[in-house]
């Protein structure tokens, strides 16, 4: 084996800080930076020895615009890099940004990098609703190379009938999740607690996580002041939280480079291999079918195939966790129970550990590689998932080397989604006659008021169809009293609106 071309996980650092305010918080540069030098800390490398990394990768930080974000912190830091990388939006963008810099070591491009990420949007928010200006610093010379894409995540067409956010779509995969699985709503609803629970479990123990909390099943699914219901069926305790102030960062390096340093093999976490995807239908309306996923699978999928693995092999899993339905697909996708006893967490996942935006999956390769750092031939797999189910990414991690010397990142020849239905159904808004729900949720106001129905399904031609309910408060109530995928109603176009009524 080349070992200049062997990529490890050597350190990590990570920040939490719950205790920000707009006058007195952490700025992006200072987290980044910090967080950086815990990372070196931890793999026993000196401040001196960090001036000599050759790349600087980071996730795109929401709300910090700075010329050059990576050079930037290299200049803290003291390093001339000859790489700097950044990425746009998504949750799926650490894994990807850490599989790119590691395939860039398989490469001979990179032998000594930092990958980091922050999020500040409890403090940029809280400025914006203060009407505050936050003065982050800005610098960098020159432009970082942009990894991977920065699309939008949805259509002007599903804004305009309420799917603009994740608590607003979500909902659609886990009602089609739960029909499919032929499970009641009381049913579905504890089994998401069971879920859950788990991750709060994890949580509680993780020094770095937003909301350390234990909170049984129970609490987690029951309805009260404290734990609205957001949209149907998620109260807020099963959304995650994104309004964080949290960082993480990792240093990758060559086998070769971590000899030279002399950092002791015990730190040594191996990138075995990694993939990334998107959905051939992007848009979530346009989903051929809500209760799958097919590029989910071939990222998790093909990510275990390059590493001469299978999910069975695996020790210590992350799955991408903003909601019960990511997981629930993922473990559907990859083809194991959800009460699977390895657990989906060594965070706690988001809606407990803390979703920052882009960063999370820095927060759970960093915890992952906590995990394995000390044990003897284990393996761990993390995922990432961008927008709404839509952009896919997953890396596997191990205490030993690649069997074969030879690290891959890339989608298997032959997807695993190969015999999936994959060609996106296209919004007939003008669609008209009787219909069957293929999914369905409703939006609740801040007041735990049902405020919006939201329908998508097929008319008796076949065409795919997104509507709005006509029905009040109370009517809503009723809707959701019974499982609606299935059902049966009437779509009509009344006044430039897709209007669908049950019954």
């Amino acid at each position: 084996m080349n070992e200049e071309k062997i990529p490890i996980i050597v350190g990590s650092g990570q920040l939490v800080d719950r205790e920000a305010t707009v006058e007195r918080h952490i700025e992006p540069l200072d987290m980044l930076t910090r967080t950086a030098r815990s990372a070196a800390q931890d793999a026993g490398i000196s401040e001196a020895e960090l001036e000599n990394i050759d790349t600087v990768a980071l996730v795109g930080v929401a709300g910090w615009h700075p010329q050059n974000a990576p050079g930037f912190v290299a200049e803290k830091l003291g390093a001339h890099p000859k790489h700097c990388y950044t990425t746009g939006i998504g949750g799926q963008v650490g894994v990807t940004i850490t599989n790119f810099v590691s395939e860039q070591i398989t490469k001979g491009e990179t032998e000594f990098a930092v990958v980091g990420g922050c999020n500040n949007l409890k403090i940029l928010l809280k400025a914006v609703a203060q009407n505050a200006q936050l003065d982050w610093a800005r610098g960098g010379e020159g432009e970082p190379t942009l990894v991977g894409g920065d699309e939008v995540g949805n259509t002007e067409l599903e804004r305009k009938y309420g799917l603009i956010d994740p608590p607003d779509i979500y909902p659609l995969f886990e009602n089609a999740l739960r029909a499919g699985l032929g499970l009641s709503l009381e049913e579905h609803r504890q089994r998401m607690g069971n879920l859950f629970t788990r991750f709060a479990e994890v949580a509680a123990s993780n020094p770095y996580a937003w909301f350390p909390t234990r909170r049984s099943a129970k609490e987690l699914i029951t309805v009260t002041p404290e734990n609205r219901m957001i949209a149907w069926p998620y109260p807020k305790y099963l959304n995650a939280i994104l309004n964080t102030e949290q960082a993480a960062s990792v240093i990758v390096m060559s086998v070769a480079k971590a000899r030279k340093l002399d950092i002791p093999e015990h730190k040594w976490i191996y990138w075995l291999g990694g993939a990334d995807s998107k959905e051939q239908a992007y848009w979530a309306s346009e989903r051929p079918d809500f209760a799958a996923c097919p590029s989910m699978k071939d990222s998790a999928l093909s990510a275990l195939h390059n590493s001469g693995a299978d999910i069975n092999d695996i020790h210590h899993i992350d799955f991408y966790s903003c909601f019960p339905a990511a997981v629930q697909m993922a473990c559907k996708m990859v083809g194991i129970p959800v009460d699977d006893p390895r657990g989906f967490t060594v965070t706690g996942g988001l809606p407990y550990a803390g979703g920052p935006a882009s960063a999370y999956t820095l927060h759970s390769i960093a915890g992952m590689v906590n995990r394995l750092q000390g044990q003897s031939s284990e393996k761990g797999l993390v995922t990432g998932n961008g927008w709404f189910l839509t952009k896919h990414s997953a890396a596997v991690l191990s205490t030993d080397p690649h069997p074969s010397g030879q690290p891959i990142n890339g989608l298997m020849s032959e997807l695993p989604s190969q015999d999936m239905v994959k060609k996106p159904c296209v919004v007939n808004e003008q669609a008209s006659g009787r219909a069957t729900v293929e999914t369905y949720t409703v939006r609740f106001d801040r007041d735990g008021e049902p405020a919006r129905g939201i329908v998508l399904g097929r008319t008796e031609a076949g065409d795919r169809f997104m509507a709005n309910t006509n029905l009040d408060a109370n009517s809503l109530k009723e809707f959701l009293t019974r499982e609606r995928v299935g059902s049966e109603g009437k779509v009509s176009y009344v006044d430039g609106m897709s209007i669908f009524s049950p019954g």
